[in-house]
C-alpha cells in the first residue's frame, strides 16, 4: 500500500512566502499612489463591510481568484490582465500568501503579498475606507 504524504497548512504557508514577495504594510503605504500597482482584496465581503478596506483595493472574494485571473475563464476579469504589479492581501496573510503563490503558478507577475495582511495595515496607521453593506436583492 502507498504511503499517504500530508502536506499541512504551516508547510504550504512556508513555500508559499520562500516563493512570493512579500511587502511590509508600511512600504505598501509609500507606493500607494503607484498607478502600475493594483492592491487585490481577497477578504469575504462581510469583513469588507465589517473592517473597511484599503483605498483604491479590487476586491476579488479568494474563491473567485482562478476564474478571474484565467483569460480563458467566461469569468475572467480585465484587471488581471494588465501589466501591473499585484499585491494581494487578507485578514492576517495567510489566504494572501496562497492566493498569490497560486496567481504566480498561473503566470501573473509580478506578485506579491501584504505581511500581516489588513490587520497589519490598520496597525501601521494605513488609510481605511468605509464599505457600505451590500443591500439584499428583491
Amino acid at each position: 500500500m502507498a504511503q499517504t504524504i500530508h502536506r499541512g497548512i504551516k508547510t504550504l504557508l512556508e513555500e508559499a512566502n520562500r516563493e512570493v514577495e512579500t511587502i511590509k504594510a508600511k512600504d505598501l503605504m509609500a507606493a500607494l499612489k503607484d498607478d502600475h500597482l493594483v492592491i487585490v482584496d481577497l477578504r469575504d465581503p462581510r469583513e469588507l463591510e465589517r473592517e473597511g478596506r484599503i483605498p483604491g483595493a479590487f476586491h476579488c472574494p479568494r474563491g473567485m481568484l482562478e476564474f478571474w485571473i484565467d483569460p480563458e475563464s467566461p469569468y475572467a476579469k480585465p484587471v488581471f490582465q494588465q501589466n501591473r504589479k499585484f499585491v494581494f492581501h487578507c485578514a492576517s496573510g495567510w489566504r494572501s500568501a496562497l492566493a498569490a503563490k497560486t496567481a504566480q503558478d498561473m503566470g501573473l507577475k509580478p506578485v506579491a503579498h501584504l505581511e500581516g495582511g489588513f490587520t497589519a495595515w490598520r496597525e501601521a496607521g494605513g488609510p481605511i475606507e468605509k464599505v457600505e453593506p451590500r443591500k439584499p436583492k428583491e
